[in-house]
């Protein structure tokens, strides 16, 4: 899968799509994102460079887009799944530094081309994939993409029809003038022929719908048979975008290009009865989530997409009120939250917006508002009860304050010693006991649970039982370490903070319990939006 023209056309939701169309036919189907950047993963890179930062369940710092992957195919991810140029020349360098090229000089190609391409065929070989889709980060024409490109241009040559080539560019529709343009495509159609590759199929993005005769026009410039050009237009949610992909026989027009053998239709049977709940839903629950990045669209990418499936199944659409934390206070936070039907509190790093979710967990708090705390959220839940219920008002993370004498959120032992930024954190999936009688088991319908993590510090465990005396119970501890996983408060409608990241699990097919019980309380916490912001 590669791109033409801008970036964020769409090609991760293109990729999930065909995904998600040949897992409903039976065949075996991973996904795999390589990014151009030399930063080995975007684990250091602010969300304001690259969004959200996904993590996979073996502690692998990852693309959004593997968010999407999941989210739509239902199936884990690995490291493997998401490759970058700094990744390739590491490995690279690594093995010249051993001694591996034999003292050849080491080159872009053939060594470092042979890499990418070993990163495509290893990920075939290690899970019996029928279809590995590959999407290549960037556009065409990006000075950085050049490798990867050649490394498909090989691909194509080595596999003959066993590989496809599926190219989204634009088509934009210029106002002045009343007019579609195919030019912006033509071109860059010519730009990756002439890096050697010829496109198979081409995804002509669009916010207005194309004629059969400029599809042809675009067939005939581009060398692409009539019948694989399509076009993916505007639709109401990302979620549709496999059912338009089908009816254009995207997912047949692969199978045959590839000599794939195959009978009758996908079932999307479960995948439309979501669809179904997401259009035919008419009550609305409001939601605040305060965080920093609130100005970001892809920041709480996983989160937004989390609540919208659990709203869903729970036949409401949910309106997310981004809150800044940065911007919230005691003067303004009933203005700002007493209308919400419940609030999530967001993870993030740093000092910045903090005292703003302090303010937001103790309102929504005394107010017994139904109130979700992710990771950072959590701790912010924990350090605001330590203020105001135990009354150790120094109570802060050593993250903020080193020095506070109350350090009820503290850097874990292990990591003390670590100085480096990247990959160093507790990354993936850990075990989690859960407390029987808690509304977290009664949540999950089971104690033992495994989820993904993505933080440097923890609950400290010697202020645990004052903690539990005062209200506030510890509920979920990983059974190895007896780090603090979750807690609650058992008298309120629905207070809990979870120390790992629940949205990372959440699918289509299958949505998080944790959600589905956050959002089945804000339902029943409805009331009128007082005020909208």
């Amino acid at each position: 899968m590669t791109g033409g023209v801008v970036s964020s056309l769409g090609k991760g939701i293109i990729s999930a799509s065909v995904a998600r169309l040949l897992l409903s036919r039976g065949f075996n189907v991973t996904l795999q994102k390589f990014d151009p950047y030399i930063n080995i993963d975007p684990g250091t890179l602010n969300p304001y460079e690259h969004g959200e930062c996904y993590v996979t369940v073996d502690g692998h710092e990852a693309d959004l887009d593997l968010g999407h992957y999941e989210r739509f195919t239902n199936v884990q991810t690995t490291r493997a799944n998401n490759v970058t140029t700094g990744r390739i020349y590491q490995s690279v360098i690594d093995k010249e530094r051993r001694g591996d090229y034999l003292g050849k000089t080491v080159q872009i190609v053939p060594h470092i081309t042979d890499e990418i391409k070993l990163n495509v065929k290893h990920l075939g070989e290690t899970g019996d994939y029928d279809f590995v889709i590959t999407e290549i980060g960037g556009t065409v024409g990006d000075i950085e993409s050049l490798p990867f490109l050649e490394a498909v241009r090989q691909l194509k040559w080595e596999l003959g029809n066993r590989c496809v080539v599926v190219h989204l560019t634009y088509v934009p529709y210029i106002k002045a003038a009343g007019e579609l343009k195919t030019k912006p495509t033509q071109h860059s159609v010519k730009q990756l022929q002439q890096v050697g590759i010829q496109p198979d199929v081409l995804v002509l993005r669009t916010e207005r719908e194309l004629s059969e005769a400029m599809c042809r026009k675009v067939a005939q410039f581009c060398n692409v048979s009539v019948n694989a050009v399509t076009q993916s237009v505007d639709v109401p949610s990302i979620y549709e975008v496999p059912l338009m992909m089908h009816r254009q026989h995207l997912d047949q027009i692969i199978l045959e290009k590839t000599a794939t053998p195959f009978t009758g239709e996908p079932d999307l049977s479960k995948w439309n009865l979501f669809l179904n709940k997401l259009r035919n839903a008419t009550e609305v629950v409001n939601i605040g989530l305060v965080g920093k990045y609130v100005e970001l669209q892809d920041a709480y990418k996983s989160i937004d997409e989390s609540m919208l499936q659990a709203a869903a199944y729970h036949d409401h659409k949910v309106k997310i009120h981004y809150v800044s934390s940065e911007r919230l206070n005691d003067n303004n936070v009933s203005q700002l939250l007493s209308g919400m039907d419940g609030v999530v509190i967001a993870p993030g790093f740093g000092q910045r917006g903090t005292e703003g979710k302090f303010v937001a967990a103790r309102w929504c708090r005394e107010h017994d508002m139904p109130t979700f705390g992710i990771c950072f959220g959590m701790q912010c839940m924990v350090i605001e009860f330590a203020r105001n219920v135990l009354g150790l008002e120094l109570a802060n993370s050593t993250e903020m304050d080193p020095s506070t004498p109350h350090n009820v959120i503290d850097l874990m032992e292990e990591q003390k010693s670590i100085t480096a930024m990247g990959g160093t954190m507790r990354l993936g999936a850990y075990a989690c006991h859960l407390t029987e009688g808690s509304r977290v088991a009664h949540a999950y319908g089971t104690l033992d649970i495994e989820e993904r993590h993505r933080h440097r510090f923890e609950f400290n465990n010697l202020f645990r039982e004052a903690f539990e005396e005062a209200g506030m119970r510890c509920v979920g501890e990983n059974p190895a370490s007896h780090l603090v996983e979750v807690v609650e408060i058992p008298d309120k409608k629905w207070y809990i903070g979870t120390q790992y990241h629940p949205e990372y699990s959440s699918t289509v097919l299958n949505p998080h319990p944790l959600f589905m019980d956050f959002m089945a309380a804000a339902i029943a916490n409805k009331g009128p939006l007082k005020n909208e912001q």
